[in-house]
């Protein structure tokens, strides 16, 4: 090929050059020029790194109260756990100041015992109280004398005898408690030439203030006696007390 024939080729060549330059610089290449066929995808990128922390949000308003959940249901008991070892024995304490000497306690008492004098003047009514005027025994002075009679102090069961000499009479008399006859005795004269006994007993259960004597029991049975070789007696005495508590009694 000659030189002439490749001159309209190069001018060609020439003019596509100038126009797709200036299309370039201007960034207007028309789409009809510039549209291909899709370009194979890329491979992916590669992972970033990470992002700096963010800033803490802002707090939030506070809501209103919550509405009381129920009651749940009782769990169920637990095992009994493994008994612990026993502990070192402690050291002993140091010794305690001695204490006041306490005080012995006594039981109660209450006894007395009385006898008619030899000048004594029988009583001769019906009702009237015996009067054993010669004290024997009276420490805790129960038994009075003036009107032959025993107070109570003391609670507790008590027990009383009378012994009476009987001479030339017959004899009845009751042992009476606040007015009432606890035991009655009664002896006959049957026109013996010597004295007689008539004796009896009883036991009685007494609350303080209750009152006990011998009281004759009908007026012409009224043969108490005494003198020097015999005698008519009232005792009493205190068997057991109703006291409770442990209290010191003088």
């Amino acid at each position: 090929m000659t030189s002439l024939s490749l001159f309209p080729l190069l001018y060609c060549l020439i003019v596509l050059q100038v126009c797709f330059s200036s299309q370039l610089e201007d960034n207007k290449i028309p789409p009809s020029l510039c549209t291909g066929h899709p370009g194979t995808p890329g491979s992916p990128g590669i992972h970033g790194s990470p992002g700096q922390p963010g800033r803490d949000g802002r707090d939030g308003r506070d809501a209103a109260p919550g509405e009381k959940g129920q009651k749940g249901d009782r769990g169920d008991t637990g095992e009994t756990g493994v008994r612990g070892l026993t502990g070192d024995k402690g050291y002993p304490g140091e010794k305690g100041d001695r204490g006041q000497p306490g005080e012995c306690a006594v039981a109660p008492k209450s006894a007395f015992s009385v006898k008619l004098s030899q000048s004594h003047t029988f009583p001769l009514n019906v009702g009237d109280a015996v009067l054993f005027d010669t004290i024997i025994l009276n420490e805790q002075g129960d038994y009075n004398t003036e009107t032959g009679r025993f107070t109570c102090k003391v609670p507790g069961v008590y027990y009383f005898a009378v012994h009476a000499t009987v001479y030339r009479a017959s004899l009845q008399f009751d042992l009476m408690k606040n007015g009432h006859a606890m035991a009655s005795y009664f002896q006959f004269y049957g026109n013996w030439p010597k004295p007689a006994s008539l004796s009896g007993g009883s036991l009685l259960h007494l609350i303080p203030g209750d009152q006990v004597w011998v009281q004759i029991a009908v007026s012409e049975y009224n043969g108490f006696y005494s003198s020097t070789k015999t005698d008519s007696t009232f005792t009493g005495f205190l068997v057991y007390s109703d006291w409770k508590n442990s209290a010191v009694f003088a």
